[in-house]
């Protein structure tokens, strides 16, 4: 196990009551997933200066692949704030990440047609002046 203070029999009635409250993967819940959480996490990490025992409004709960990815994208991993783009897509093929450029109107598959223009090109099939189908 992690060291302090995940060591203790504090966190670990404190890990075990918030999954009680939370037994969902916040983050996939999210994107409209049902996934049941195994991670607790601090709002605000204890290396930020988070409380080690905060109330359950300073935890968040997460399976271990968004615990992993939220970690790889946060203050933990040396990034002063989160800037790495989620990986992903939701259940409906939508980009997870908010400022991916899919999200812009003009690219949306839920559009009447495509933003340009499309030219048809046809095919003669040759019959009229005895090509090959003819």
């Amino acid at each position: 196990m992690a060291s302090w203070p995940y060591n203790t029999a504090t966190w670990l009635r404190l890990r075990v009551a918030h999954l009680s409250l939370e037994p969902a993967c916040r983050s996939c819940r999210e994107h409209g997933l049902l996934v049941m959480a195994n991670t607790v996490d601090h709002v605000i990490p204890i290396s930020s200066g988070g409380d080690p025992f905060p109330a359950h409004d300073g935890l968040v709960s997460y399976c271990a692949p968004c615990h992993s990815s939220k970690t790889a994208r946060g203050s933990e991993a040396g990034a002063i704030k989160t800037n790495k783009p989620r990986k992903g897509c939701n259940a409906d093929g939508s980009p997870l990440d908010p400022d991916h450029p899919w999200h812009e109107k003009s690219l949306r598959a839920d559009q009447s047609g495509p933003a340009s223009p499309l030219k048809s090109q046809l095919v003669s099939d040759f019959s009229d002046d005895g090509g090959p189908f003819g």
